[in-house]
């Protein structure tokens, strides 16, 4: 690992940095209780942490910051100058550590979405990318307990209202 050399003042700058409770998680947090989402804040007893989460209802958002997970093609992902070899190492490690975090999450069977810095500024975007991301998710799981019930024989609702089962059909 590459060793950092700092002075005093990037020092005091770096430590300053909130890791908690950011502007963007804010944003993140305020648009999941307009669209009626409850969550919880940095669930621990979950892989990775994920800074938003509904164990219940399967789903986990990481609020990522676009300079320190550095997000590709975005202005606010830059390389400082100074201690560069140090950054990339360190941004390498981070986006390793990010995936290891998502992959965990979704072999329990979660769904994850990654909400980055820059997606935050405009609310009204946040509100329609985060609105899009749930509905889609309602309908694949919509889509996943119809197929479960096909495939678990459950009765199927004839047009007049009775199930195959209730007519006396052999269909499984």
């Amino acid at each position: 690992m590459v060793r950092l050399q700092t002075d005093a003042a990037t020092s005091r700058r770096m430590s300053n940095q909130a890791r908690l409770a950011t502007h963007p998680e804010l944003a993140v947090r305020s648009v999941l209780r307009e669209l009626g989402h409850s969550y919880r804040v940095n669930v621990l007893s979950m892989p990775g942490s994920p800074d938003v989460a509904n164990r219940s209802r399967g789903w986990a958002l990481f609020v990522h910051g676009c300079f320190w997970h550095h997000h590709r093609g975005c202005g606010r992902a830059t390389i400082p100058g100074r201690n560069r070899a140090f950054w990339l190492s360190k941004f390498k490690r981070n986006a390793r550590r990010d995936a290891e975090k998502i992959r965990s999450i979704q072999a329990l069977g979660y769904d994850v979405l990654v909400v980055w810095e820059c997606q935050t500024v405009s609310r009204e975007s946040l509100r329609t990318r985060l609105n899009a991301w749930f509905t889609a998710r309602e309908s694949s799981v919509a889509n996943l307990v119809g197929l479960q019930a096909s495939r678990n024989h459950a009765p199927q609702r004839l047009r007049n209202g009775m199930t195959g089962y209730e007519q006396g059909s052999t269909r499984a």
